[in-house]
């Protein structure tokens, strides 16, 4: 008999019910000499007593700008230490966190800073092209609940000077009243249509969700982890910054943002045993010229998360880069962001094929989108995730949360799963992104996988686009490994009797790079809106959409 695609997530282990600045007070006091924490770029290294010392010296200077708890704080910056102590600063005193992408420009900056209501916004003076300084002076006027911004190698010590009106005993009083049920932060999806939505996250949904992905990457505090991903994202700030601080490890920033050469270096000179990336950032650092010349040997472990990782680039990872105990999580800022994340040990085939399987204490079922059924196994639907890490709502939008959270407390995720009898999940993609031609559903991560298989293709990644006959039909962007040559007609016969004719892409183009956002993940929707402008199919896409 055929069982149901639904699973809950065993556990000898308890969920953590404390809240973040009680769960760090716990680690400093096993492993106050221990590294907490090290930025590379600005040649800072703390034990966990320092790193204790300074958030403590941050909680009290916030206080003494009058920041109570519930305020919002904004935080827009590349990744620096000063954005760590800061997330570990406000939760201590119960301030929710507004983390605030670094690609944003003025519009998005206000549309943030007035939707959750940030009171007290620090930001770097500039990163990349950005003036963040001009920015925020020409976008403060539109703010209205803003009341001021400091700056980072302007105003830090300034502020961290504060501290000194502010007594221990001030502050212990107000740690005091912090609930682990409290909100604790705001993150900005970047969804592809509308405004972004606040998702509001507790202390119980992000802690829990470090603490338990760093249980089953095996983390104990002589494990020291290299986090390349962006903190403003959960990458960074739960899978890289909790998971860490729950377990006693290093948490090491190579750079500001993401550089294969600065992040191999970081590994190599810290002897980080744990590496994290989307796929786009282990291919960038599988590419680079010297790879051969960084000794990796000190990794085990990692986590390969935020897009489907191909199976050919997971072999290299696990191969070349000693990462064998090297993980895949799963999941969505909604939930934390982690739901399933394949288990140490796990068969090659399952670590390479699938994003494992449900994380401890949660419940998973995979439905029918149309009807809400749950699905046979090794049928797809929608997943959707209930339990710890569901988050609370989206902030200050409950038409918006109500769409994705049901009554019985299931979160629907949007992406499109397959279950297989012993609990494993693939994710084929996007519900949105299946490809319907000519009847038939198909799905663009079959596809890729496939081309990935290719010697000479570095990445590769599929979509659809308007056709009159078919009403979609394949195309398929190429990225090439440095200095080869390959052509349409080349693809095409590699593709002849390997896949099934419908599925062959009858669109290529070769390409550099892909449009992404700036957690490395690829903006499918720009690539199809450029495909249809280049193909000439505005017309069609009129027809389709009217």
């Amino acid at each position: 008999m055929t069982s149901i695609s639904y699973v809950s997530g065993p556990s000898s282990t308890p969920l953590l019910g404390e809240t973040i600045g009680q769960n760090l007070k716990r680690t400093v006091e096993n492993y106050p000499d221990n590294i907490a924490l090290v930025s590379l770029q600005q040649n800072y290294k703390v034990t966990y007593k320092e790193f204790w010392d300074q958030t403590t010296q941050l909680a009290k200077s916030l206080l003494a700008m009058g920041i109570d708890s519930g305020d919002r704080v904004g935080i827009w910056s590349p990744n620096r230490f000063e954005w760590t102590l800061l997330q570990y600063a406000t939760a201590r005193i119960g301030v929710i966190l507004v983390n605030i992408n670094p690609a944003y420009r003025s519009n998005e900056l206000i549309y943030v800073l007035n939707q959750s209501g940030t009171k007290f916004l620090i930001s770097a003076l500039q990163f990349k092209t950005s003036d963040y300084k001009k920015i925020v002076k020409k976008s403060e006027k539109f703010c209205k609940k803003l009341k001021q911004t400091m700056y980072l190698d302007q105003d830090w010590e300034q502020l961290m000077a504060l501290s000194s009106s502010i007594s221990g005993e001030q502050l212990e009083t107000v740690e005091a009243k912090v609930q682990f049920d409290d909100p604790v932060n705001i993150h900005y999806t970047s969804g592809t249509t509308g405004f972004p939505k606040g998702v509001t996250l507790s202390h119980h949904n992000i802690l829990n969700n470090g603490y338990f992905i760093g249980k089953r990457l095996n983390y104990t505090e002589k494990d020291k982890v290299c986090i390349p991903v962006p903190f403003y994202h959960c990458f960074g700030m739960v899978i890289g910054n909790l998971a860490c601080t729950t377990s006693g490890a290093t948490m090491v920033i190579p750079a500001e943002s993401f550089d294969p050469q600065l992040t191999l270096e970081a590994v190599e000179k810290e002897q980080c045993t744990s590496l994290y990336g989307v796929p786009t950032m282990f291919i960038a650092e599988l590419q680079l010229p010297n790879f051969d010349s960084f000794n990796l040997k000190s990794l085990r472990t990692g986590v390969m998360a935020g897009s489907p990782c191909p199976v050919e680039v997971m072999k290299q990872v696990q191969s070349k880069m000693y990462m064998k105990e090297v993980s895949i999580c799963y999941g969505m800022t909604e939930t934390s962001p982690v739901s399933t994340q394949t288990l140490i040990g796990a068969p090659l085939e399952k670590q390479v094929s699938t994003v494992g399987t449900i994380q401890d204490h949660l419940e998973i079922k995979i439905v029918n989108p149309d009807t809400g059924e749950i699905v046979e196994r090794g049928l797809p639907g929608e997943l959707c995730t209930r339990g710890y890490s569901v988050m609370l709502k989206y902030w200050e939008n409950p038409e918006a949360t109500h769409y994705v959270l049901d009554d019985a407390g299931w979160m629907h995720s949007g992406d499109l799963a397959v279950m297989d009898e012993e609990g494993y999940i693939n994710i084929a993609g996007r519900i949105k992104d299946v490809i319907i031609r000519g009847g038939e559903n198909i799905s663009p991560r079959e596809i890729e996988e496939f081309l990935y298989t290719h010697d000479l293709i570095e990445d590769v990644q599929v979509i659809g686009v308007p056709s009159e006959k078919f009403g979609e039909e394949i195309m398929a962007w190429v990225k090439l490994k440095a200095n080869v040559e390959l052509s349409q007609d080349e693809l095409l016969q590699f593709c002849k009797d390997q896949i099934a004719h419908y599925k062959v892409p009858k669109f290529w183009k070769f390409v550099d790079t892909f449009p992404m956002t700036i957690t490395g993940k690829i903006r499918k929707v720009e690539m199809r809106e450029i495909s249809i402008k280049e193909l000439g199919l505005e017309d069609l896409l009129k027809i389709k959409t009217s």
